[in-house]
């Protein structure tokens, strides 16, 4: 059977970026570009030339493309020349073989958003489609407010879209710009526009999240002949958001009766990238991912309650409507206050720990992570804390070194050319061996800045840990998140600090305390103790 082709279209770098809070450098726009041109996607939205400086500066440095790179910008204004209106001029000489103009195609914006005549706005669509025709570039038509426009008066919105294809768009796009047009609307309307003499293989679907809807709306869309789709990574977007690609493409790779129908230019191969993608773009965005997204989520696949944990442990479909490694995800039992034994079992094992059914141990480690969780810990995503409670309990923790005491200051002070500095220092004691050890270890880095006191007492605390220094030389902290789980008086702070090592391997770690510089500290004890544990050391 053979599959139609449908193509996806990423406006992560335009729309992702009409997103409240988010401002997209050059550097990251190109970092983003690269990372969507490896997942496969179809076209690249680089921005609006001209726009502004950032969007100018992403299309004079972005390199070579798989993808067809394009630019956005808008059809001419009335009263001049395509050829005239210098801000489509902007848009043509960031020379891009492809070139999307968003029109009008509701009437009510044309007469009274643009003040111009109907016949007036559909000149305008036409002499700028075949404008950049005429350049020979690859023409896509962003029908505005299109759904919307056509419920009005879809007399004239499906003239839009033929004054568009005939000025030879290769693409006309159907934009819910409101957001407001459910699935089922969105299906009947492009089967209408399609049956109109607009064919499918140049139609394609751009909706927006107001009603969480979006993927659903694109799906309709595909399923009634639109065979190109828009969206962003993780939905970036105003207001609620766009189309979610991270939804939108496993759903189409993995998912009857589209994967049966349908390709797209996304491998499996990239398919099993996307979970990494996807928390990429967060943390460039320097944004907690949201747990609980479709397929990329830290939550997709964690089987918390005990019940659903058993079954996983039989047959993981039980639980699971993918397999998460498809996606580049993986699967989670954690350890919670709602915890069961078959998911305290089952953890244990996955740490290389097999204790029998009924050990004593298991209902102590199981009190503890529920006694340790109303101080505010959270062992879901801090495994190795989990595993190192859990070895305790079970007489299986070295006890390595032990820690005497530490401090840490925090200087503010001016340097030699009179500007005010900050210096983090830290003095971790700590006895290894019977011996006992002080360090001393600033936090200030090559360029002369300051890390901040959590990196003094990483630095310090890692100086001379004795016969287990080798150990931990290789290891290095990569992520620090801080979370304040009360408010007011009783304000607890917890900490999560991931780690790396030489290895490649990456583990987190939690702290609790109402001082940020204690819980950091706590989490960079466990950090350690974990990497001599897994590293085989004897204490």
């Amino acid at each position: 059977m053979t599959r139609e082709r449908l193509y996806l279209y990423d406006t992560t770098l335009r729309d992702g970026q009409q997103t409240q809070g988010v401002q997209f450098s050059t550097a990251e726009k190109l970092k983003i570009a690269a990372a969507l041109d490896a997942l496969g996607v179809d076209h690249i939205e680089g921005g609006w030339p001209g726009a502004n400086p950032t969007d100018s500066a992403f299309f004079e440095e972005v390199g070579q493309t798989r993808a067809t790179l394009t630019a956005f910008g808008m059809t001419k204004r009335a009263g001049r020349s395509a050829a005239n209106d210098e801000v489509l001029a902007a848009v043509t000489n960031a020379g891009t073989p492809a070139v999307c103009l968003v029109g009008k195609t509701h009437d009510f914006h044309v007469t009274t958003a643009l003040g111009i005549t109907l016949e007036e706005n559909i000149a305008n669509i036409a002499a700028s489609v075949s404008h950049l025709v005429g350049q020979g570039r690859e023409a896509l038509f962003d029908a505005e407010h299109f759904f919307d426009g056509y419920k009005a008066n879809a007399p004239y919105a499906l003239d839009c879209l033929h004054a568009a294809l005939e000025a030879g768009a290769r693409w006309i796009v159907l934009c819910d710009t409101n957001g407001g047009t459910l699935p089922h609307e969105i299906g009947q309307i492009v089967q209408d526009v399609i049956e109109q003499g607009i064919p499918g293989d140049h139609l394609g679907i751009h909706t927006h999240n107001d009603t969480e809807t979006a993927v659903a709306g694109s799906l309709a869309a595909v399923m009634a002949g639109a065979r190109q789709i828009q969206g962003t990574l993780n939905g970036l977007g105003e207001r609620c958001g766009n189309a979610n690609l991270t939804a939108l493409i496993p759903t189409l790779l993995l998912k009857a009766p589209y994967k049966d129908l349908f390709e797209t230019g996304v491998s499996m191969e990239a398919l099993a990238r996307l979970t990494r993608t996807s928390r990429m773009l967060d943390d460039i965005l320097n944004r907690v991912p949201q747990k609980q997204v479709a397929y990329v989520g830290a939550s997709a696949f964690a089987h918390k309650a005990g019940l659903h944990a058993s079954a996983i442990l039989k047959d993981p479909t039980t639980y699971e409507h993918i397999d998460p490694g498809l996606v580049g995800n993986r699967r989670v039992v954690p350890m919670s206050n709602q915890a069961g034994q078959s998911n305290l079992r089952r953890r244990l094992s996955e740490m290389g720990l097999e204790v029998d059914k009924g050990e004593p141990a298991l209902a102590r480690i199981l009190d503890r992570v529920k006694a340790r969780e109303t101080e505010g810990y959270s062992y879901d995503t801090a495994q190795a804390s989990f595993e190192l409670l859990a070895r305790d309990e079970l007489g299986m923790l070295p006890e390595f070194f032990e820690v005497k005491r530490y401090r840490v200051t925090v200087e503010r002070r001016k340097n030699k050319y009179d500007r005010m500095v900050s210096l983090s220092e830290a003095v971790v004691v700590v006895k290894v061996d019977g011996e006992k050890k002080l360090s001393v270890s600033e936090s200030m880095d090559e360029a002369g800045n300051d890390r901040g006191p959590v990196n003094a007492l990483s630095k310090a605390l890692a100086k001379d840990l004795g016969r287990y220094q080798e150990a931990i030389d290789d290891m290095r902290l990569v992520d620090f998140k801080v979370r304040i789980t009360q408010g007011g008086t009783e304000a607890v702070t917890r900490v999560i600090i991931d780690s790396e090592d030489g290895q490649g391997r990456r583990w987190a770690t939690v702290g609790v305390s109402a001082n940020i510089v204690d819980a950091s500290f706590e989490a960079l004890l466990d950090a350690v103790r974990w990497k001599l544990v897994r590293d085989g050391g004897q204490g």
